[in-house]
């Protein structure tokens, strides 16, 4: 994998959750900048996460934006900056220290697989474009 071509605002994510896959489906939805995905099972994340002297933990969000990966609730915040609507408002809560706001985000990734059971996320041929092939 040539990491030349890694695009800006790759978010990395469990592909065989569908808690996660419900995450992905609402960036799609409320994007107002291009975003792009790559599940955590591939060989690209496992290459760029190696790059970035990360191990991959399956119940994380990694955000790699500028050249710096973002993990659990410093991604799903730095993400919110590239939402329409009101979301980006909610990255007010990044002034909260990452030790307790990664709490409630271990909440959840614990629980993922019992909020959203397992399915399938077959991009539409417009979203396509923004699911990296490995």
């Amino acid at each position: 994998m040539e990491l030349n071509n890694i695009p800006d605002n790759l978010v990395f994510y469990d592909g065989e959750c569908g808690f996660c896959n419900s995450s992905v489906q609402f960036i799609l939805a409320k994007k107002k900048r291009p975003f792009y995905f790559t599940a955590l099972q591939s060989i690209t994340a496992k290459t760029v996460l190696e790059n970035q002297k990360t191990v991959i933990n399956m119940d994380t969000i990694y955000y790699l934006k500028g050249g710096r990966l973002y993990n659990r609730s410093s991604a799903a915040l730095q993400i919110t900056k590239g939402l329409k609507g009101g979301y980006p408002l909610l990255f007010a809560f990044y002034i909260i220290p990452k030790f307790m706001r990664d709490p409630f985000y271990n909440l959840i990734a614990a629980r993922r697989h019992k909020i959203r059971n397992k399915f399938c996320l077959i991009p539409s041929e417009k979203d396509a474009q923004y699911f990296l092939k490995n």
